[in-house]
């Protein structure tokens, strides 16, 4: 398995940490950012193979203002070289709270989600899924 760019956009460090040791131990390189405007900086810098991208940070919702940004069907962004990087949203929401979502090209532009708490066994596998490993 060749090794892939990771960027994970979180502003938990003590998660972020977790999510690279599980990850770095598969094989993979990680880069973190602990915003959105920092994830989206980044995301040009490094250009990674898959983007791990939580919904709550300096705001409640933060992680999809940035899924639309990189998915913007609009030829002038900034961010069209990068729009097809698959994007695994962590959330917490559907546990905390009565919100319920999904993928959705238009409103919710992501290609999976993953529960908080993680189980570093699922991370892998839907990490792998969306790699195509």
């Amino acid at each position: 398995m060749a090794s892939k760019k990771i960027l994970v956009i979180d502003d938990d460090p003590d998660l972020v940490e977790v999510i690279r040791l599980t990850l770095e131990a598969s094989g993979h390189e990680v880069f973190s950012a602990a915003s959105g405007t920092a994830g989206l900086e980044k995301v040009k810098e490094v250009e990674p193979d898959l983007i791990i991208l939580d919904v709550m940070m300096d705001y409640t919702t933060e992680g999809f203002q940035v899924s639309l940004k990189l998915r913007s069907p609009d030829p002038a962004s900034e961010y069209i070289p990068y729009s097809k990087i698959p994007i695994l949203m962590l959330t917490a929401l559907h546990s905390t709270t009565s919100l319920r979502f999904a993928p959705d090209q238009d409103y919710l532009p992501v290609d999976d989600f993953v529960e908080k708490p993680l189980e570093p066994g699922a991370l892998i596998r839907k990490v792998e899924a969306l790699l195509g490993e």
